[in-house]
């Protein structure tokens, strides 16, 4: 409550969260606000300018663009925020045991951390979709195998600074379960920070998504995808070249939108930021 209240104040917080609402439930209603089939072909109608039919025209196989941007948020945004809840999942599973447990198992998680992290992101997602093989399923399953480690580390970090808070040593003198004190305090705690976190990389995971596709490792031809749909754009921007724009801006919009979003939650739940606000006032 005490959050919504400091967003309400930021009004590119509150821009960025009515861009991405409008966006998700544009995708969750794509079948019912499309003009068109987003797979549908009609060489008849290829380059066809923007009109009532084709709101943002076609494209060279004569597909509504706008159907297929409608359509791409299921594949490009929908499924970029499921893969950040998946690896936000293992990190804190993972991360809350090597926390506070620490021991034997924090050195076995935190080994296993190192050895990821010593190869570069973008490779190791490139060297597991050429092993899983392309397609729209192995490039998420790359995102989460490169991303819960670095997820694991940090909300280790957040967890060993909570855990020695007084009443977190007062649950455990009372007699309280180590999960329920993982369930009831340490989780919350940690919660604003994995979300600012969260919010932040999933700019990151959709620019992964769409950059696999435009080099065909992603989602594959006719399933509409925002990066597959550039790829698409750059073969025939000699002659159509504003077929690129459309996709483009879709990506760019979104990405900056949870960029955005994350440095004003940032900013929201840092005491230090929200006192020299308060100064300045």
């Amino acid at each position: 409550m005490v959050l919504w209240q400091k967003l309400k104040s930021d009004k590119i917080a509150l821009c960025c969260i009515v861009i991405l609402l409008v966006i998700l439930i544009s995708g969750i209603f794509a079948p019912v606000i499309s003009p068109n089939s987003p797979v549908e072909t009609n060489i008849i109608h290829k380059f066809a300018p923007a009109s009532i039919k084709y709101p943002l025209g076609t494209d060279q196989l004569g597909r509504c663009i706008f159907s297929r941007i409608l359509y791409g948020i299921r594949t490009t945004v929908i499924l970029s925020i499921a893969t950040m809840i998946a690896t936000i999942l293992i990190g804190v599973f993972l991360g809350t045991i090597a926390g506070f447990f620490q021991g034997i198992a924090d050195e076995i998680i935190m080994r296993i951390c190192d050895i990821m992290l010593s190869f570069p992101g973008e490779v190791m997602i490139l060297a597991v979709v050429g092993i899983l093989g392309p397609g729209l399923s192995n490039v998420i399953i790359a995102n989460i195998i490169v991303k819960w480690v670095w997820y694991t580390r940090m909300i280790r970090t957040i967890i060993m600074q909570y855990k020695d808070k007084n009443y977190v040593r007062f649950a455990r003198v009372s007699g309280c379960s180590t999960w329920y004190i993982m369930r009831k305090h340490l989780i919350p705690d940690a919660a604003g920070e994995i979300i600012v976190l969260a919010t932040l990389d999933t700019g990151w995971v959709i620019l992964n998504i769409s950059a696999l596709s435009f080099l065909g490792l992603g989602v594959q031809p006719p399933t509409p995808e925002w990066g597959m749909m550039l790829s698409e754009a750059k073969n025939v921007m000699s002659i159509h070249p504003l077929q690129m724009l459309p996709p483009g801006i879709a990506i760019l919009v979104v990405v900056a939108a949870f960029n955005f979003l994350g440095d004003s939650l940032k900013s929201a739940l840092d005491p230090k930021t929200h006192e020299k606000i308060k100064e300045v006032t």
